[in-house]
């Protein structure tokens, strides 16, 4: 049941609803079902704080996409060559003007994006530790653990 809801999640809220739809032309107990599952879940929430995954589903596409960056990166290697100069593993256009305008507007949308990856890093990091002082302020303010209230006090 649980690999069939994540496959659904995958699909996003499209995927709910046309399951909901084929579960009702199919067997309507069914489609009721699924519908009072997707409201019961938050799957039919209109707020962008639904609690079903929305952090984790965009981290899955925001992974989805690096993969293709990778991948394009890789082609464009084998296709034109890697990084040689001035063009940046382009083909030269013939203009070397443009070629230099080129490499250049790469450099420095290459630098951005590393300055964005080490900037998500940082809040990466700056979460993590709010999180941690979040739990350590907690366990502070948390009364001692007493002993078992089971048991009769021990009179001698």
């Amino acid at each position: 049941m649980t690999a069939m809801v994540e496959k659904l999640d995958g699909y996003g809220r499209g995927g709910w609803i046309a399951a909901m739809i084929l579960g009702f032309v199919l067997f309507w107990p069914v489609g009721l079902a699924i519908l009072f599952y997707m409201i019961w879940s938050g799957r039919m929430s209109c707020s962008n704080n639904s609690t079903w995954g929305s952090e984790a589903r965009w981290q899955r596409k925001m992974d989805k996409m690096q993969m293709k960056m990778e991948r394009w990166n890789e082609m464009r290697q084998r296709f034109w060559g890697g990084n040689n100069g001035a063009n940046q593993g382009f083909a030269p256009t013939g203009n070397r003007a443009f070629d230099e305008y080129r490499s250049e507007t790469i450099r420095r949308l290459e630098d951005e994006a590393r300055e964005f990856k080490d900037f998500l890093e940082r809040l990466r990091h700056a979460k993590d530790k709010a999180e941690f002082d979040q739990f350590m302020a907690d366990r502070r303010n948390a009364p001692p653990a007493r002993p078992d209230d089971g048991e009769a006090p021990k009179q001698g």
